[in-house]
Protein backbone atom coordinates (compact mmCIF):
# COMPACT_ATOMS: atom_id res chain seq x y z
CA UNK A 1 0.00 0.00 0.00
CA UNK A 2 1.26 3.44 -0.84
CA UNK A 3 0.49 6.22 1.62
CA UNK A 4 -3.23 6.92 1.33
CA UNK A 5 -3.05 10.72 1.12
CA UNK A 6 -1.51 10.49 -2.36
CA UNK A 7 -5.02 9.90 -3.69
CA UNK A 8 -7.14 13.10 -3.72
CA UNK A 9 -10.21 11.34 -2.31
CA UNK A 10 -8.42 9.23 0.28
CA UNK A 11 -9.05 10.18 3.93
CA UNK A 12 -5.99 11.11 5.95
CA UNK A 13 -4.94 8.17 8.06
CA UNK A 14 -1.99 8.19 10.40
CA UNK A 15 -2.53 4.86 12.18
CA UNK A 16 0.09 3.25 9.98
CA UNK A 17 1.52 3.63 6.51
CA UNK A 18 4.11 1.45 4.88
CA UNK A 19 7.13 1.42 7.19
CA UNK A 20 10.66 0.13 6.82
CA UNK A 21 12.81 -0.85 9.79
CA UNK A 22 16.26 -2.39 9.69
CA UNK A 23 17.94 -2.98 6.35
CA UNK A 24 16.52 -6.07 4.72
CA UNK A 25 18.66 -9.10 4.13
CA UNK A 26 19.23 -9.96 0.49
CA UNK A 27 16.96 -13.01 0.72
CA UNK A 28 14.18 -10.91 2.25
CA UNK A 29 14.48 -8.34 -0.52
CA UNK A 30 14.16 -11.18 -2.99
CA UNK A 31 10.96 -12.37 -1.31
CA UNK A 32 9.48 -8.89 -1.63
CA UNK A 33 10.49 -8.57 -5.27
CA UNK A 34 9.44 -12.03 -6.35
CA UNK A 35 6.48 -12.99 -4.15
CA UNK A 36 4.64 -9.99 -2.75
CA UNK A 37 2.82 -8.83 -5.87
CA UNK A 38 1.37 -12.27 -6.53
CA UNK A 39 0.09 -12.55 -2.95
CA UNK A 40 -1.33 -9.03 -2.65
CA UNK A 41 -5.03 -8.30 -3.25
CA UNK A 42 -4.18 -5.28 -5.39
CA UNK A 43 -7.65 -3.75 -5.19
CA UNK A 44 -6.85 -2.57 -1.65
CA UNK A 45 -4.57 0.16 -3.02
CA UNK A 46 -6.19 3.53 -3.62
CA UNK A 47 -4.38 3.95 -6.92
CA UNK A 48 -5.57 0.57 -8.17
CA UNK A 49 -9.11 0.94 -6.80
CA UNK A 50 -10.02 4.63 -6.36
CA UNK A 51 -13.74 3.84 -6.31
CA UNK A 52 -13.20 1.40 -3.41
CA UNK A 53 -15.02 -1.44 -5.15
CA UNK A 54 -15.36 -4.52 -2.90
CA UNK A 55 -12.72 -7.23 -3.10
CA UNK A 56 -13.74 -10.35 -4.99
CA UNK A 57 -13.06 -12.92 -2.28
CA UNK A 58 -14.41 -15.68 -4.49
CA UNK A 59 -11.66 -14.94 -7.00
CA UNK A 60 -9.04 -14.74 -4.24
CA UNK A 61 -9.92 -17.93 -2.39
CA UNK A 62 -12.38 -19.90 -4.49
CA UNK A 63 -15.23 -19.81 -1.98
CA UNK A 64 -13.21 -20.83 1.09
CA UNK A 65 -14.05 -19.28 4.46
CA UNK A 66 -11.93 -16.16 4.91
CA UNK A 67 -9.97 -15.22 8.04
CA UNK A 68 -8.12 -11.97 8.76
CA UNK A 69 -5.03 -11.34 10.86
CA UNK A 70 -4.41 -7.68 11.70
CA UNK A 71 -0.70 -7.01 12.23
CA UNK A 72 0.86 -10.41 11.65
CA UNK A 73 4.37 -9.41 12.77
CA UNK A 74 6.80 -11.97 11.38
CA UNK A 75 4.00 -14.24 10.19
CA UNK A 76 4.53 -17.21 12.53
CA UNK A 77 0.89 -17.50 13.59
CA UNK A 78 -0.56 -16.68 10.18
CA UNK A 79 1.50 -19.33 8.38
CA UNK A 80 0.78 -21.85 11.13
CA UNK A 81 -2.95 -21.27 10.73
CA UNK A 82 -2.72 -21.53 6.95
CA UNK A 83 -0.89 -24.85 7.20
CA UNK A 84 -3.28 -26.17 9.86
CA UNK A 85 -6.40 -25.13 7.96
CA UNK A 86 -5.71 -25.48 4.22
CA UNK A 87 -9.43 -25.16 3.43
CA UNK A 88 -9.47 -21.59 4.76
CA UNK A 89 -8.24 -18.43 3.03
CA UNK A 90 -6.27 -15.99 5.21
CA UNK A 91 -5.64 -12.30 4.59
CA UNK A 92 -2.82 -10.81 6.64
CA UNK A 93 -2.25 -7.06 7.17
CA UNK A 94 1.12 -5.73 8.23
CA UNK A 95 2.52 -2.24 7.56
CA UNK A 96 6.12 -3.04 8.51
CA UNK A 97 7.96 -4.30 5.46
CA UNK A 98 10.54 -6.18 7.51
CA UNK A 99 7.74 -8.29 8.95
CA UNK A 100 6.19 -8.74 5.51
CA UNK A 101 9.52 -9.98 4.16
CA UNK A 102 9.90 -12.41 7.07
CA UNK A 103 6.39 -13.74 6.50
CA UNK A 104 7.01 -14.22 2.79
CA UNK A 105 10.03 -16.35 3.63
CA UNK A 106 7.92 -18.47 5.99
CA UNK A 107 5.22 -18.83 3.33
CA UNK A 108 7.82 -20.10 0.86
CA UNK A 109 9.27 -22.52 3.38
CA UNK A 110 5.86 -23.90 4.43
CA UNK A 111 4.57 -24.11 0.87
CA UNK A 112 1.13 -22.77 1.84
CA UNK A 113 -1.00 -21.29 -0.92
CA UNK A 114 -3.99 -19.95 1.01
CA UNK A 115 -2.56 -16.61 2.21
CA UNK A 116 -2.86 -13.12 0.74
CA UNK A 117 -0.87 -10.16 2.09
CA UNK A 118 -1.87 -6.52 2.42
CA UNK A 119 1.34 -4.63 3.28
CA UNK A 120 -0.30 -1.60 4.85
CA UNK A 121 -2.99 -0.15 7.12
CA UNK A 122 -5.86 -2.53 7.89
CA UNK A 123 -8.38 0.28 7.55
CA UNK A 124 -7.72 0.51 3.82
CA UNK A 125 -8.57 -3.19 3.62
CA UNK A 126 -11.76 -2.64 5.64
CA UNK A 127 -12.84 -0.13 2.98
CA UNK A 128 -13.03 -2.88 0.37
CA UNK A 129 -13.99 -5.99 2.34
CA UNK A 130 -17.60 -6.96 1.59
CA UNK A 131 -19.99 -6.72 4.51
CA UNK A 132 -20.26 -9.92 6.59
CA UNK A 133 -17.54 -11.65 4.55
CA UNK A 134 -15.08 -12.78 7.25
CA UNK A 135 -15.41 -15.91 9.36
CA UNK A 136 -12.70 -15.14 11.93
CA UNK A 137 -10.25 -12.36 12.84
CA UNK A 138 -7.07 -12.20 14.92
CA UNK A 139 -5.40 -9.27 16.70
CA UNK A 140 -2.26 -10.70 18.29
CA UNK A 141 0.17 -8.64 20.38
CA UNK A 142 -0.78 -5.34 18.74
CA UNK A 143 1.29 -2.21 19.20
CA UNK A 144 0.40 -1.12 22.77
CA UNK A 145 0.94 2.61 22.20
CA UNK A 146 1.83 2.88 25.91
CA UNK A 147 1.62 6.66 26.30
CA UNK A 148 -1.87 7.77 27.30
CA UNK A 149 -2.02 10.46 24.63
CA UNK A 150 -1.49 7.73 22.02
CA UNK A 151 -4.21 5.35 23.25
CA UNK A 152 -6.53 6.57 20.50
CA UNK A 153 -4.11 4.96 18.03
CA UNK A 154 -4.65 1.53 19.50
CA UNK A 155 -6.58 -0.84 17.30
CA UNK A 156 -9.19 -1.42 20.00
CA UNK A 157 -11.04 1.84 19.41
CA UNK A 158 -14.38 2.24 17.69
CA UNK A 159 -12.76 3.74 14.57
CA UNK A 160 -11.13 0.37 13.92
CA UNK A 161 -13.50 -2.06 15.64
CA UNK A 162 -16.68 -0.98 13.89
CA UNK A 163 -15.30 -1.50 10.38
CA UNK A 164 -14.00 -4.88 11.53
CA UNK A 165 -17.42 -5.78 12.94
CA UNK A 166 -19.06 -4.78 9.66
CA UNK A 167 -16.78 -7.15 7.75
CA UNK A 168 -17.31 -10.09 10.12
CA UNK A 169 -20.23 -12.47 9.77
CA UNK A 170 -22.67 -12.74 12.69
CA UNK A 171 -21.27 -15.39 15.01
CA UNK A 172 -17.70 -14.95 13.74
CA UNK A 173 -14.88 -15.22 16.26
CA UNK A 174 -12.49 -12.39 17.10
CA UNK A 175 -9.34 -13.35 19.03
CA UNK A 176 -7.15 -10.84 20.84
CA UNK A 177 -3.84 -11.67 22.55
CA UNK A 178 -1.86 -9.12 24.52
CA UNK A 179 0.57 -8.96 27.43
CA UNK A 180 -0.27 -5.36 28.37
CA UNK A 181 -2.76 -5.04 31.27
CA UNK A 182 -4.05 -1.66 30.14
CA UNK A 183 -4.60 -3.04 26.65
CA UNK A 184 -6.69 -5.82 28.22
CA UNK A 185 -8.72 -3.17 30.03
CA UNK A 186 -9.34 -1.14 26.91
CA UNK A 187 -10.14 -4.24 24.87
CA UNK A 188 -12.77 -5.40 27.36
CA UNK A 189 -14.28 -1.91 27.44
CA UNK A 190 -14.30 -1.17 23.71
CA UNK A 191 -14.86 -4.45 21.86
CA UNK A 192 -18.35 -5.17 23.28
CA UNK A 193 -19.41 -1.66 22.27
CA UNK A 194 -18.66 -2.51 18.64
CA UNK A 195 -21.09 -5.42 18.59
CA UNK A 196 -19.21 -8.32 20.20
CA UNK A 197 -19.65 -10.47 23.29
CA UNK A 198 -16.78 -11.79 25.39
CA UNK A 199 -16.97 -15.58 25.63
CA UNK A 200 -15.03 -16.12 28.87
CA UNK A 201 -16.70 -18.21 31.57
CA UNK A 202 -13.71 -18.70 33.87
CA UNK A 203 -10.05 -17.68 34.35
CA UNK A 204 -8.77 -20.40 32.02
CA UNK A 205 -10.60 -18.73 29.16
CA UNK A 206 -8.19 -15.79 29.24
CA UNK A 207 -5.15 -17.39 30.85
CA UNK A 208 -4.80 -20.40 28.56
CA UNK A 209 -3.98 -20.09 24.84
CA UNK A 210 -6.27 -21.43 22.17
CA UNK A 211 -5.88 -25.07 21.21
CA UNK A 212 -4.41 -24.24 17.79
CA UNK A 213 -2.13 -21.50 19.12
CA UNK A 214 1.54 -21.17 18.25
CA UNK A 215 3.63 -18.90 20.42
CA UNK A 216 5.06 -15.97 18.47
CA UNK A 217 8.39 -14.23 18.92
CA UNK A 218 6.54 -11.30 20.50
CA UNK A 219 5.00 -13.60 23.07
CA UNK A 220 8.34 -15.22 23.82
CA UNK A 221 9.83 -11.78 24.45
CA UNK A 222 6.95 -10.92 26.79
CA UNK A 223 7.45 -14.13 28.75
CA UNK A 224 11.20 -13.54 29.06
CA UNK A 225 10.49 -10.07 30.41
CA UNK A 226 7.97 -11.36 32.95
CA UNK A 227 4.75 -10.14 31.33
CA UNK A 228 1.63 -12.32 31.38
CA UNK A 229 -0.22 -13.07 28.14
CA UNK A 230 -3.99 -12.75 28.00
CA UNK A 231 -6.09 -14.58 25.41
CA UNK A 232 -9.47 -12.95 24.84
CA UNK A 233 -12.16 -14.49 22.63
CA UNK A 234 -15.16 -12.55 21.35
CA UNK A 235 -18.11 -13.41 19.14
CA UNK A 236 -19.71 -11.05 16.64
CA UNK A 237 -23.32 -10.45 17.56
CA UNK A 238 -26.06 -10.22 14.99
Amino acid sequence: MTTSNKHPDAPWRNFYGRVHGKTLKSAQQTYLEEDLAALSPGAVDWEANPDRAPLDLQALFGGKPVWLEVGFGGGEHMVHQAATYPDVGIIGCEPFMNGVAMALGKIRQAGVENIRIHPGDARNLFDVLPEASLDKAFLLYPDPWPKKRHHKRRFVTQDHLRPLARALKPGAEFRVATDIPDYVRQTLEEVPGAGFEWLAEGPGDWRDPWGDWISTRYEQKALREGRVPHYLTFRRLG
